[in-house]
């Protein structure tokens, strides 16, 4: 059983990435080395859209308008109406 890397902010992914991203620009790993990186980067990615999500859910909410159709409010806006 392999241990669980600890997982990184959405900062820290994102330093990781542009480190991934130039090294494969340099085109000069083996091609194995390229494969590796390229699976990190795209789990990276996977990854910082997940919190991007997680982020605009907590900021956004969505509620009933007027015409019955969604819109979009800050929590803040709800607590000073």
């Amino acid at each position: 059983m392999t241990a669980k890397k600890p997982s990184l902010t959405f900062e820290e992914s994102l330093v990781r990435l542009e480190e991934i991203v130039r090294h494969l620009e340099k085109g000069d790993l083996p091609l194995g080395d390229t494969l590796k990186l390229y699976e990190e980067g795209t789990g990276l990615i996977a990854s910082c859209s997940r919190m991007l999500d997680e982020a605009e859910q907590k900021v956004v909410k969505l509620k009933k308008g007027p015409d019955r159709r969604p819109i979009e409010t800050d929590f803040e806006e709800e607590g000073q109406a």
